[in-house]
């Protein structure tokens, strides 16, 4: 896999994983969803991509929070409650014989239709759940290395127009970015808001650092990433100045440092914006203080 806040080792377990379907489990290559399934016709659904750590889902309340909220705000009945869908995840690591270094998919639509449309009275079935769970390692030499970003012409959109802190199904324009900054030789993408200022990246969202001071953005143009919030959050529990703020690529050149977090990478440094290299170029004093932070978090969240 080519270099990425998603590379990962290759494992030859995930060859032989089974998937949970609506309360079944299918081996990894009969693991099928109708043509008709909603998220495959208009991309019409929710999702979380969760860690498990020895034994337990790191943050999995924050991730029930964000689906059953994000389900909500799109009219879709989940039916499952908390304490079976929290059933559902630790059933399909338990049939995989998992413990720790696994990444989980979980995915809902609003189900299958009757024919293609739009039209969410055309559903049929309820909401079909899939879980994919796998064994996923991110690749050390992506942290050690740091990625490197292109400034995408396409821009996050508005609340008005698809509000992105939905993690829902309709990615395409996070898929045109990352192509234009794969296009341009860059790794991921950075992505603007409609106003000019910078929002996140294509899977991403992204941080600076400048003067001790840790920034990103005001979050109302991208996803409420779970890992987000936690580096927030461990910044004001250490004294560390952090700020949401709308800032400027002006502001990101001249950055000290630069760093994007996510569950399955956690915090990944970014040594190059738009050919302008970051700081020193390399990963950062304040990026690697907050990773060992965010490690400590993790564990002090699965101990619990």
């Amino acid at each position: 896999m080519a270099r990425g806040t998603h590379a990962s080792l290759a494992d030859e377990r995930n060859a032989s994983v089974v998937v949970y379907i609506n309360g079944e489990f299918y081996p990894r290559d009969g693991a099928k969803i109708s043509v008709f399934d909603s998220g495959f016709l208009v991309g019409d659904g929710v999702w979380e991509g969760i860690r498990l750590h020895e034994g337990s889902f790191a943050f999995l309340d924050s991730h029930l929070d964000r689906i059953f909220e994000g389900a909500r705000a799109i009219d879709l009945d989940i039916v499952m409650t908390r304490e079976e869908l929290t059933e559902a995840l630790y059933a399909t690591v338990r049939e995989n014989e998992m413990h720790t270094g696994v990444h989980v998919r979980l995915m809902v639509t609003r189900g299958d239709k009757k024919t293609p449309s739009q039209d969410p009275r055309l559903a049929v079935s309820g909401p079909n759940v899939v879980i994919i769970a796998e064994h996923k390692t991110a690749d050390p030499e992506v942290k050690l290395q740091g990625i490197r970003l292109f400034t995408s012409a396409v821009r996050r959109p508005p609340p008005d127009t698809l509000d992105q802190r939905l993690n829902c199904h309709s990615k395409l324009h996070e898929v045109v970015a990352l192509i234009q900054a794969l296009k341009a030789g860059a790794d991921e993408a950075l992505m603007l808001d409609p106003t000019g200022a910078v929002a996140t990246c294509n899977a991403t969202n992204f941080f600076i650092v400048r003067r001790g001071e840790v920034w990103t953005s005001t979050g109302h143009y991208s996803l409420g990433g779970i890992t987000r919030r936690i580096v927030i959050e461990l910044c004001r529990a250490h004294g560390i100045p952090v700020h949401e703020k709308p800032f400027s690529l002006t502001d990101v050149y001249g950055a000290d440092e630069a760093f994007v977090t996510g569950t399955f990478g956690s915090l990944t440094p970014v040594v190059e914006v738009d050919g302008r290299a970051i700081g020193a170029g390399s990963r950062g004093a304040m990026t690697e203080h907050l990773s060992d932070l965010y490690v400590e978090a993790v564990e002090q969240a699965t101990r619990m």
